[in-house]
Parts: C-alpha cells; structure tokens; sequence
C-alpha cells in the first residue's frame, strides 16, 4: 500500500509539474520573448554592416554622377598681353565654352578680341572682335565610343556590382545572425529540457529516501538517486555555459545607434517548434542566372566586353575634323556680320603603323573575358549542386524528424511503464535512470534534428536568392 501510495505521489507530482511549467510558458509576457522578427529587424536596421550595406547605393550614385561629369560643358577664358620698350606689343583675348555629347561631337564656341603693335597678322581682330561656332567630330576613332562613354557605361555596371555587393553583404549578415538566433533557440530549449530532468531527479530522490526510511528499499538506491540528482545538475551546468557562448554571439548581432547591446535578463527565444522560415519552390535555371554570387561574375564579364570595346575601337585611325564658322560684329556689338565664305576648318589624322600595343591589349582583356566566363560556368555547376544537395538533405532530416518524434514518444512509454515496476517495487533507481537518460537524449535528439532542418531551411533560402525577399528587404 506503502508503495503504491509513492507512485501516486510520483504521478501527481511529475503531472502538477508539466502542468505548471504549460501555464508558464504560455502566461509570459510578450516583452520575456525576443522574437525572430524583432531579431533580425533590429539587425538589419542598426548593426555596422547593415549601415555598410545601405553606403553602396551612395557609391553607385558618387560613379555615375564622376562619369556624367566627363560631358558637363566646360567655360573657359584667356587674357595675355604683353609691354616693352614702351611698346605695347599686343593684347589677346580669348573666352568661350566647350559642350561633348554622347554621339563623340563637341560643339564649341569662342570670342576673340585683339590689338597691339606686333600681332600676328592671322590673330588681328577689329575693336569689336570676332565670335566663332563650331563643332568637332571623330569620324573614325572615338565615332561609336570614347572613353567619356565608355566611363557612363562603365558607371552603369559599376551600379549593378555596387547593389548587387550590397545584397551579397546583407545575405552574409543575416545568415550569420539567423544561425545565432538558432543556436540560441536550441540551447534555450536543451536548457528547459535538463532543468526538467532535475526536478524529475529530484523527485526520485526524495522518493527513494522515503521509501528506504520506510523499510522499502536498501541505502544504496538512496546513493544511486541522489548521483541521479548530481548527474543531472552536472549536464545542466555544461550547458549553461554553451548557453552562455551562444547568447554572447547572439549579442554580437545586436545594436542601437552605433552602440552594442547587451541581451537583457529574462529574455527568451520564440519556441524552435514554432519557428518557421521554409522558402517557396523556385527555378533553378532562373536561379543560376540570377543569385549575386554568379551576378557578381556577370558584372565584371560587361565591364571586361565594355573594355573591349574601347580597345577594339583603338585600333582605327584618328580622324579629327573641326569646322567653325567666323562672325565679326557691327560696332554696337549687336548686330552679326556673317558670311560663308568665312570660316576655319581643319584636320588631324593619325595611325601607328604595327599596333602591336593595340593589339595585345585586346588580347589579354580577351583572356580575361573567357576565363569569367569559365568561372561563371563553374559557380553556376557548384550552385546547382549545393541547391540539389540542400534539397535531399531536407528530405532525410524530415524524415530524421518523424522517426524521431515517434523515438520520443516510444522512449515516454518505456519511461512511464519503468515508473509503473518501480511504483510497484519491480524495478531498481538504476533501470529507472537508464530509461530517463534514454527519454532525456531522445528529446536533446529530436531538438537538434529540428534546428538542423531549420538551418537547412535558411540554407536553402540563401542558396535560391530567396533570403532577403523571405525577411521583407528590398533588394
């Protein structure tokens, strides 16, 4: 009667105990648990590299504007005079503008106004002076591209590298950070499961010790009960300090307004079980094509062909014309006196001979346009490898998953029936605490299994270019 009398006990107590620890957990207050969201927002919002991220848009826009630079108009003036001897030998004027455009044609204009002893004839100007305006073009060389162009097209891919770094850098953050998250997540829950298996120890222990101070067992189980308890506690401290690694790295992700924080008391993780961050099921050809470590590839393969291009043009001679017409104005300056007959015209032409700088210089940015291309090829291969990898990986945890859920349950039962013999005197602490450590590991087990299939979950989501869409950044 003595005996059964403890088992009910045990039972009461071991219920009273799941009870309570439900209603708990389900009564804390929403600011106790520090949710995945409230997490990786105040990563992304406040932490170095988030910032460092946010800084290469403004580089992008910084290039393009240096690159749109190179056809701002230009203004340009020139004073020069010269005495001696009492001689004023002359005085030269000059002023004008200068506008490139895109199409390799400068349109410029100029205002002349001369006078002086000793001029040269060709610069000698009336009093009102002389206006020209004109145009010059590259008909060969520098006609379809130049380098001012080829620096705004180069601008427009160093704008596609510069956001795409900036996605690279925020995928590298947040992988982190989520494992982080995680591993706290797993080392939160272990934790609970082995303060559980110290209260259930403890309860055996004091069972024991009654039941031996009642005559029902031998002093030896009381010894094997209370090195139950110190197992336990044992097992619970290792992992305090697992815990404590964890949440320090976690904290490493954690900042306000240039300054680190610190994870505060009492805060918890949102449960693993309920912890949900599956991607959607994607082409892999469309992956291959746009994830940014294979983008990152792509760019520099258009900045190398832009850079081709230029040199390719190189190889055609120079032939520069330049066409001005010349207009004298009357002597209030306001009317124009012009004439077609009047006019300055000119042209340069120049070609080497071998172009055998020309020449290499194709050749080796040829070199490099393959082996981009090689290299693109190979990451597109280690990609598609990694995705099919991820995908059977998922598989065989989802079902390490069911089997092991199914271990928890089966070692419970095990547990239970052991509690039954041993309320009844038919089992031994020993084969009690060999069934506890069975249930124990079981539940450590399936934790692990389930923040591995997590982790395996991110993966996928990196892998498939879905991870800053899946946490609401704008790429």
């Amino acid at each position: 009667m003595k005996k059964r009398s403890f088992f009910i006990r045990l039972k009461s107590l071991l219920l009273f105990f799941l009870i309570t620890s439900s209603l708990s957990l389900n009564a804390q207050n929403d600011s106790i648990i520090f949710t995945f969201q409230s997490f990786i927002e105040q990563v992304l919002t406040h932490h170095p590299i988030a910032q460092k991220a946010a800084l290469q848009i403004q580089k992008a826009e910084a290039t393009q504007l240096a690159a749109k630079g190179e056809f701002d108009p230009t203004l340009f003036g020139d004073w020069n005079e010269k005495y001696f001897d009492e001689k004023h030998y002359y005085r030269i004027f000059e002023a004008g503008f200068k506008v490139p455009t895109w199409y390799g044609i400068s349109v410029q204009g100029t205002y002349t106004n001369t006078r002086g002893d000793f001029l040269n004839p060709e610069n000698k100007t009336d009093d009102n002076g002389l206006w020209m305006l004109g145009v010059e073009a590259n008909l060969l060389q520098g006609l379809l591209i130049d380098q001012r162009r080829a620096a705004l097209q180069q601008a427009d891919v160093y704008e596609q590298a510069t956001l795409n770094e900036r996605q690279m850098i925020l995928n590298d953050l947040v992988i982190h950070a989520i494992n982080a998250y995680v591993s706290w997540q797993l080392n939160f829950e272990v934790q609970k499961v082995l303060q559980d298996n110290i209260e259930l120890a403890q309860i055996y222990k004091d069972g024991t010790q009654q039941s031996y101070i009642n005559g029902e067992k031998p002093a030896i189980d009381t010894l094997e009960a209370f090195l139950m308890v110190q197992d336990s506690r044992m097992r619970f401290k290792e992992n305090e300090g697992n815990l404590i690694k964890v949440q320090q790295a976690l904290e490493s992700y954690l900042w306000y307004e240039q300054i680190p924080l610190e994870l505060q008391d009492q805060r918890q993780p949102e449960p693993l079980a309920d912890f949900n961050i599956a991607g959607e099921d994607v082409s892999i050809e469309s992956v291959l094509q746009t994830h940014p470590d294979i983008l990152d590839k792509k760019i520099k393969q258009n900045s190398y062909e832009i850079e081709q291009r230029l040199k390719r043009d190189k190889l055609k001679p120079k032939l520069k014309v330049k066409y001005n017409p010349l207009i004298s104005t009357t002597e209030n300056s306001l009317a124009w006196d012009y004439s077609t007959a009047d006019y300055k015209w000119g042209v340069n032409f120049s070609m080497p001979l071998f172009l055998r700088s020309e020449r290499a210089s194709i050749a080796q940015n040829q070199i490099k346009v393959k082996e981009i291309g090689l290299e693109i090829r190979d990451k597109q291969n280690a990609l598609q490898n990694k995705i099919e990898g991820n995908l059977q990986i998922q598989q065989l945890l989802e079902e390490q998953l069911n089997i092991q859920r199914q271990n928890v349950v089966d070692y419970e039962r095990l547990l239970n029936a052991e509690k039954d013999k041993f309320g009844f005197g038919e089992s031994s602490v020993f084969l009690l605490n060999k069934r506890q450590e069975k249930f124990l590991e079981s539940k450590i087990k399936l934790l692990k299994v389930l923040a591995k299939y997590h982790l395996m979950d991110v993966e996928y989501l990196l892998l498939t270019n879905q991870i800053l869409t899946f946490l609401g950044v704008e790429k």
